[in-house]
């Protein structure tokens, strides 16, 4: 079969490969791939900044945000042949830290975990996989093509699940969320902001392109320009865009009280004249909260499942602006500006 495979920490390395069939010690689940989305990681990745390949190899299969429909569910999976499932991407350590011994690999404390496609386990992006019964996440049928956004969907699902977490500290009932940056982290978690009730507001940059309709259609409201600049004090902020001085003006931005979550990724970035001193003193006399989300475990992948199977289709399907083949993987990780999601489709007919 074939496969995207890199070697990580050089650049340049990403090929569409002959590999070896899938070992059964991977999983008694057998699977063949649909799509595969691509996001800043794979980006990463590819670019040679970090990544993992699985111990006695030099390349790792790329992928992470699966989806794929069952050839064989194995003996104990649960499973039939032809169901539409994800793979969850983290395992836990092998200590196990006291985190990973109750399933919240999520929050692993000592760094041993591993990630397929991303850390010592290879990924998603090929023709077949295999996975543990444990690992798998059945999806709506009628998703189809649109379950690929699962992954990013725990991304959020994990961020509004600990946002939630901070109303048993005081009596607090947000209203109000701002979410900064408009990719599909941020889509995403604009879209689980209205499921929850809340009144969402979007913030990016551009000022055209498919964003700001997206962003209306689904119910929110648009901004572009600088989060300092608002007419309001959100209770919430999702902040996705990893920008420093975005960041910087979350934090100051945030009504009393609030919550800030961070779960973009970035580097660098000067946050203009204000000291972390005087950023604290504003973080503590306003009670405010700041928290940081990444990776997902079971309990998310489920409440990201129902996230999708809640949302309109339609919606849903403009988020995917690009896909292309697994031949032509270096297209894909060249993003443009209008894209949000881009994926590797191994199945056309979907």
């Amino acid at each position: 079969m074939k496969a995207v495979t890199v070697q990580p920490g050089v650049s340049g390395s990403v090929r569409y490969e002959e590999v070896p069939e899938p070992e059964e010690g991977a999983g008694s689940v057998l699977v063949e791939s649909v799509a595969v989305g691509i996001c800043g990681t794979d980006v990463e990745i590819a670019s040679g900044a970090y990544g993992w390949a699985p111990p006695g190899r030099d390349r790792l299969v790329l992928g992470h945000e699966s989806l794929g429909r069952v050839l064989d569910p194995g003996p104990a999976s649960g499973l039939q042949a032809g169901d539409l499932v994800a793979g969850i991407v983290r395992r836990p350590d092998p200590v196990p830290c006291s985190n990973c011994a109750v399933g919240e690999w999520d929050m692993c404390r000592n760094g041993q975990y591993t990630e397929r496609g991303i850390k010592q386990l290879d990924g998603f992006m090929s023709e077949r996989w295999r996975i543990e019964p444990g690992f798998v996440t059945k999806l709506d049928p009628s998703l189809g093509l649109l379950g690929v956004l699962l992954e990013p969907t725990t991304v959020v699902a994990k961020a509004w699940e600990m946002v939630a977490a901070m109303r048993a500290r005081a009596f607090w009932e947000p209203r109000t969320a701002l979410v900064t940056g408009a990719g599909p982290i941020g889509m995403l978690a604009a879209l689980l902001g209205v499921q929850h009730g809340l009144e969402v507001h979007v913030l990016d940059r551009v000022t055209e392109g498919p964003k700001p309709e997206l962003v209306r259609d689904l119910g929110a409201t648009y901004h572009s320009g600088r989060v300092a600049d608002l007419g309001f004090a959100p209770d919430v902020i999702v902040e996705c865009t990893g920008v420093g001085p975005v960041i910087v003006d979350s934090i100051r931005k945030v009504g009393p009280g609030g919550v800030v979550c961070l779960t973009g990724v970035g580097s660098g970035g000067r946050p203009g004249d204000v000291s972390p001193a005087d950023l604290g003193r504003e973080v503590v006399l306003e009670n405010n909260v700041i928290i940081g989300s990444v990776n997902a475990n079971r309990r998310h992948f489920y409440r990201g499942a129902q996230a999708l199977a809640a949302a309109d289709r339609d919606w849903l399907a403009r988020l995917i602006t690009r896909r292309v083949p697994p031949e032509d993987v270096a297209h894909a990780l060249d993003r443009g500006p209008d894209d949000i999601k881009v994926v590797v489709n191994f199945d056309p007919a979907e």
